[in-house]
C-alpha cells in the first residue's frame, strides 16, 4: 500500500496536468478562435476570459504538475472546470442530437471536478514540490 501512496498521486497529478497544460498552450496559438467559441456561448467579455482561463490552465496545469501549491491550484481549476461544465457544455438547454455529447463532456467535467477535490483535500503527495518543501531543514537565524 505504501508504494500506491508513494507513487500513485503522481501519476494522478500528470493525467489532470495532460488536460490542463496543452489545452491553455493551444489557447495560445488558437486565441482567436477560442474567444470567437467563448462569444457564440455567450460568455461576457469573451477575450478577456480566454485570457484569464488560458492562464488558469497552464499555469495552474503546471503547478499541479510538479505539486507547487497543488492544493491551490487544484482548487482553482476545479473551480474553472465547474465553470466550463456549466457554461460550455449545459446540455440541458441544447437541442436533442447536441445532448448526448454535451452530456458526456458535462459528466467527464464533474468527474476532473471531483478528481480535483480529492488533491485539496488529500495534499501532491510525495515527489512534489509541496513535499519537497515541507521537509527541507530551515535556516535558524544566530543571534551573536
Amino acid at each position: 500500500m505504501d508504494a500506491l501512496q508513494r507513487y500513485l498521486p503522481l501519476i494522478g497529478r500528470i493525467c489532470l496536468a495532460w488536460l490542463f497544460v496543452p489545452a491553455g498552450w493551444g489557447k495560445i496559438g488558437g486565441f482567436s478562435g477560442t474567444v470567437g467559441y467563448a462569444a457564440s456561448a455567450g460568455l461576457p467579455f469573451p477575450a478577456a476570459m480566454v485570457a484569464i482561463g488560458l492562464a488558469i490552465e497552464l499555469l495552474a496545469g503546471l503547478a499541479l504538475l510538479v505539486g507547487y501549491k497543488a492544493r491551490w491550484a487544484a482548487a482553482l481549476l476545479a473551480l474553472f472546470t465547474l465553470v466550463a461544465a456549466l457554461g460550455f457544455h449545459n446540455y440541458w438547454t441544447m437541442p436533442a442530437e447536441k445532448q448526448a455529447m454535451q452530456k458526456i463532456n458535462f459528466d467527464k467535467n464533474i468527474a476532473i471536478f471531483g478528481g480535483l477535490l480529492f488533491v485539496v483535500a488529500f495534499g501532491a503527495g510525495r515527489f512534489s514540490v509541496d513535499e519537497r518543501r515541507a521537509i527541507e531543514p530551515r535556516a535558524v537565524p544566530t543571534d551573536r
